[in-house]
């Protein structure tokens, strides 16, 4: 990442990367401006969001050398400014104007390392971008460059986000994001720096790769606090990958975290308990895989609702796992086929015996009520079975410990986590 650095220091290059539309994904939805895991500095706009230009005072300090450099050409449309800065010297100001005259909106990391535009740049677009800094002394230093942004590249990398605006989620939901195909291991590093999360109230937080890079997960330590405000910025438009790819779209959403709603079951009790805020409101008979097609243990998150469905299991290469069922209330947990759903033919040995091919089993009054309670993102421990949950068989961030799941991130996550700093 190119970086405002103290004078002496070498201006990095800029970090730039990617993302994949996925059926189950919506299109660029309008939002607020976007920001990292922390609050964004805002001395270098004329307001939080805005880069309206200000009136800096008369540089009277070296010129700063900006990056990207006056006259580069063939820019990415995710290029941030940056600049050498003296010693002691902090950032005043940051303009970015397109050839036409509009100012662009940006927002200072607050690492100090580049301000990035609040949206992607125009392709081949010319802009001028004005750094003013004030030093300890008061001196001020300023530098102007401008450059020129490549033409619409052909081959790119699809993105999805599964979050949407106004939206109200379980406590358990993770910013998902999903590529196609999956972002290099080299590149998810300079990905992930482009993948802004900002939670309110604030909360720590950090990414998670699944081991192919096709998903990125983005939780706290514990669940997410219920009435958080999720403000995402999936930032990868024209962002270029080793594999001569671009990212696609910015993608955005504001959503909210609703009460918490959570389950666990007990495979040695055949029980489901609920808690709805901390207290405990139902116990639930419940029916789980048998031995030869086992339920998974681990911690799921509904991801799908459907209040009638059909299983269609006819390509099941065991013809005893063949069938074709209507399915009321079902909800899903698990890529891999695994439910929770009411079930009537088993109701005689719930809370007693395992007969399901892998799913919840419950009865069709206590499916009733798990459908009118539940949300997207609300948790399920299953535990005791036979089966461990595969990673990335669902939303399975929550399926490891704190510890594991920091060590799938592209990028060292201080004690206690925090998002990409902007």
């Amino acid at each position: 990442m190119a970086r405002f650095t103290r004078a002496g220091a070498v201006v990095g290059a800029l970090a730039l990367v990617a993302s994949l539309a996925l059926t189950a994904c919506g299109d660029e939805q309008k939002n607020p401006e976007f920001v990292g895991g922390s609050e964004p500095s805002a001395s270098a706009s004329a307001e939080p969001g805005a880069a309206e230009p200000t009136t800096p005072a008369a540089p009277s300090g070296p010129a700063l050398a900006l990056s990207p450099g006056d006259g580069t050409k063939n820019k990415p449309v995710s290029t941030e400014i940056s600049a050498k800065l003296p010693d002691g010297a902090k950032v005043s100001t940051v303009t970015l104007t397109a050839a036409s005259g509009g100012a662009v909106a940006g927002t200072l990391r607050t690492d100090g390392s580049a301000w990035v535009p609040n949206a992607p740049l125009k392709y081949g677009t010319r802009y001028t971008a004005t750094v003013t800094a004030t030093g300890a002394d008061g001196t001020s230093s300023q530098g102007t460059s401008s450059f020129t942004t490549m033409a619409k590249p052909r081959s790119t990398v699809g993105s999805g986000l599964y979050l949407f605006d106004d939206k109200s989620y379980g406590v358990a939901m993770p910013v998902v994001t999903e590529f196609h195909p999956g972002i290099p291991k080299k590149d998810r590093a300079a990905v992930q720096k482009r993948m802004f999360v900002r939670t309110d109230p604030p909360q720590p937080g950090a990414w998670h790769w699944v081991d192919n890079g096709t998903q990125a997960y983005y939780r706290a330590p514990e669940y997410w606090k219920p009435g958080t405000t999720l403000t995402v910025r999936i930032a990868l438009a024209g962002v270029p990958l080793s594999n001569g790819r671009y990212g696609d779209v910015d993608r955005k959403a504001t959503a909210k975290i609703g009460r918490s709603f959570v389950m666990k079951v007990d495979n040695a009790t055949k029980k489901m308990t609920v808690y709805e805020n901390g207290a405990l409101v139902r116990t639930v008979p419940v029916s789980l895989g048998k031995k030869s097609t086992p339920s998974s243990s681990g911690t799921m998150v509904v991801m799908e609702k459907k209040e009638s469905t059909v299983f269609d299991t006819r390509d099941d290469p065991d013809p005893a796992n063949r069938y074709v069922t209507e399915i009321d209330f079902a909800q899903r947990l698990t890529w891999g086929g695994e439910y929770i759903h009411a079930a009537p033919w088993s109701e005689h040995v719930q809370g007693r015996q395992n007969v399901s091919h892998g799913c919840v089993n419950v009865s069709t009054a206590n499916a009733r009520w798990l459908f009118g309670k539940t949300r997207i993102g609300d948790p399920i421990t299953v535990k005791g079975t036979e089966r461990r949950l595969a990673a990335g068989n669902g939303w399975t961030a929550w399926s490891l410990s704190w510890s594991q799941f920091v060590k799938g991130s592209a990028l060292p996550v201080p004690a206690g986590g925090s998002g990409p700093a902007l």
